[in-house]
This record gives structure tokens, C-alpha cells and sequence, in this order.
């Protein structure tokens, strides 16, 4: 079987998996919106998922990502997902349409200075680290409240949600508990007066999970192109 093919096909059974739980737990169809995860993956990749209708992709390596999308000339819908360092912010405020890892101010400042005043705020939500695991990038969750005003408050942003990568767990429903402290906090701070509308939780061993509890866009990449080639470089 040929890449493109065999991509149209994954796509196909993650789209039928997404639409099975939202049916199971009572979520509207369609609900929840799927990002794939391109990271690493070339833009024949990228181009054979967007045949089938995929408009939202995912990145995580700044220099990588703009060289790809320079390659795509079609009008698609960049998400960095990826840990950002103070000296690719210029690039990722040019380049995306959002960032789902901000986890300092810092971060969001340099972000908004950067953000060409001809393009529209950049969508962002703040990554919690709702498993409390030191080595993991995001906000820890009693921080969150004073980020979220603060993000909230820059001009050229657009302050959209939460993401979480929570620690792996064991079974469905310990699953099921790590993104029911996402949701809390994300309806904690709509409850405080935010206007979010993403919560951004799930992957490819753990959607189910977090459609049950709520999210309203999954990240899925190995599910959808394989198992990921080494970097170069």
C-alpha cells in the first residue's frame, strides 16, 4: 500500500473512533476536532491528510515546521504544541495561527509583541501540568488562575483554553480522572469570566478518555502516520 493511501485510511479510522465516543457519551457529532500531530512527518505527509479534508496539523519543532509549511501552499491551520524557547518566539508568532504550550507570561508577552499587527490574535491555550510531574513542561494548576488573567489581557492574543499531557496511566478510568482535573480547571475559569472554548487533551492511546471527560480537540499523530522517523539534525 502506497504512504498517501495508508494516511487516508488511518485518518478515516481515527475520524470513526472520535465519532463512536462522542455517540457513547452523549457528545454532540462533532463535537470534538481533531488535530494532527505532523511533527518530524514530511509535507507529503501533510499534504496526503489534507486530501482528505484534515485542515488542522500540529508542530512542535519551530525551524522544522516553518521549512514545511514553506513547502504547502495550501491554506491550512498551524498549531505549535511543542515546548518554546524565547528565541523561536519571533518565528511561531509569525508563522502559526495558535499555541497550545504557553506556560509563562514571559512566553505570551513575546508572543503578542511579536504577532504581525496585520494578522489576527493568535489563538493560545495555557498547558497545565495537571500530573504534577516535575520533568513536564505547564503551569502548575494553583498558578493557573493569575496566568490565564494575565494572558487574557494581551491584545494580540486570543486566550482560546487548556491542554495537558497527563503522566501515562494504567487504565481507562485513571485516564478518565486526569482529564476530569483539566476540565475542572478549564470550567473553573470560564466560571471566572474567560470565554474559552478549547480544551485540548487526548491522544492516540487515550481519546476515548478525554472525550468522555469533555475535551473538544484531540491530538493524534502516530495513529495517523506511523511511528515517528529520528530527527535530523
Amino acid at each position: 500500500m502506497d504512504r498517501a493511501r495508508q494516511i487516508r485510511q488511518r485518518l478515516q479510522q481515527v475520524r470513526e473512533r472520535i465519532a463512536r465516543w462522542e455517540a457513547a457519551y452523549g457528545r454532540r457529532a462533532g463535537s470534538v476536532r481533531l488535530l494532527a500531530v505532523s511533527k518530524t512527518f514530511p509535507p507529503a505527509d501533510v499534504l496526503a491528510a489534507a486530501a482528505t479534508g484534515q485542515v488542522a496539523f500540529g508542530e512542535s519543532y519551530v525551524q522544522e515546521a516553518v521549512a514545511k509549511m514553506a513547502g504547502i501552499e495550501l491554506a491550512l491551520e498551524w498549531h505549535f504544541i511543542g515546548p518554546l524557547q524565547s528565541n523561536k518566539t519571533r518565528l511561531v508568532a509569525t508563522h502559526f495561527g495558535w499555541v497550545q504550550s504557553i506556560d509563562r507570561f514571559r512566553i505570551a508577552r513575546r508572543l503578542n509583541d511579536q504577532r504581525p499587527p496585520d494578522a489576527p490574535p493568535l489563538a493560545v491555550c495555557l498547558q497545565v501540568n495537571v500530573s504534577g510531574e516535575p520533568q513536564k513542561a505547564g503551569v502548575p494548576p494553583a498558578e493557573l488562575p493569575a496566568l490565564a488573567e494575565a494572558v487574557a489581557g494581551l491584545p494580540r492574543l486570543r486566550l482560546r483554553g487548556l491542554m495537558a499531557i497527563p503522566a501515562r496511566q494504567p487504565d481507562f478510568d485513571a485516564q478518565r480522572r486526569a482529564f476530569a482535573r483539566l476540565r475542572d480547571l478549564f470550567e473553573a475559569l470560564k466560571a471566572r469570566g474567560h470565554a474559552l472554548d478549547t480544551l485540548s487533551m487526548g491522544m492516540t492511546a487515550d481519546l476515548e478518555a478525554a472525550i468522555a471527560e469533555g475535551a473538544t480537540l484531540v491530538r493524534v499523530g502516530t495513529g495517523i502516520f506511523g511511528a515517528r522517523p529520528p530527527r535530523r539534525g
